[in-house]
């Protein structure tokens, strides 16, 4: 959690630009998989450390998960997905280990690296034509609703990191759920009147005001925020604005 949270925080103030761990304009291949196979950009490990983490380092909770992170890795990543099927469901050793462990990450890795790479290059820009992030809702069925990245980038403190619900935003109602049970709480969102201005003054056309005027749901494999994986506008140009701590 630690180094997947500084990480993202540092994805998030220089995105797209060399400060960003997987950087889009470094090509699909790289923002996939290709960040996690070779050693990252200069000004990347110089501006990480400028990453405010202080908040994490005092929680116990993800502390104690960044120090044994191997063991804990390897009993809850590895054995006991293993050894739950074979236990209960009298399932092989070779099934269990090649299904339950190999497929299932390889499967979980690649919808995850889909949002770095998909989602910033084939869909439309309907919030923000000015970055890289596009809405996607083919990377947002794979991942359970995080595919709507051209509004996460626009509005990052939204829970949602979305304006749908479901069908195609599982993850939001999860956060619903939990702020229920009380395991949540100080969930913020984006309220339409500043959604409308938003759209209308860096939006790429692709997403008609008059939708904010009902609740708006995902219908089917199409939808009106995302109309196809082509974006109606050009790759916008990046610079890269760096802020070093005083």
């Amino acid at each position: 959690m630690y180094i997947w949270c500084r990480d993202h925080r540092l994805h998030h103030r220089y995105s797209d630009t060399d400060g960003d761990p997987h950087n889009s304009k470094r090509g699909m291949f790289y923002s996939h998989f290709g960040w996690l196979m070779t050693s990252r950009h200069p000004l990347c490990k110089k501006l990480r450390d400028t990453i405010d983490m202080s908040d994490l380092q005092q929680d116990r909770f993800v502390m104690f998960q960044y120090r044994h992170f191997r063991p804990l890795y390897f009993f809850l990543g590895f054995l006991l997905p293993i050894w739950l099927p074979m236990h209960f469901f009298q399932e092989t050793f070779t099934n269990a280990v090649f299904v339950c462990f190999f497929l299932r990450y390889v499967y979980t890795m690649h919808v995850t690296a889909c949002i770095n790479s998909l989602a910033h290059k084939f869909g439309t820009r309907p919030y923000d034509k000015t970055i890289q992030p596009v809405e996607s809702w083919f990377v947002s069925l794979l991942s359970l609703g995080e595919g709507w990245h051209n509004y996460h980038h626009a509005y990052p403190w939204d829970y949602k990191a979305a304006e749908i619900g479901m069908p195609l935003n599982s993850t939001a109602s999860l956060i619903r759920l939990c702020a229920s049970l009380g395991l949540a709480y100080d969930l913020k969102s984006v309220d339409p009147e500043t959604l409308n201005k938003r759209i209308i003054n860096k939006g790429d056309g692709t997403y008609e005001v008059k939708y904010l005027e009902e609740h708006v749901t995902a219908i089917g494999p199409l939808h009106p925020l995302n109309p196809s994986y082509r974006g109606t506008c050009p790759d916008p140009e990046i610079k890269l604005k760096v802020r070093m701590k005083p």
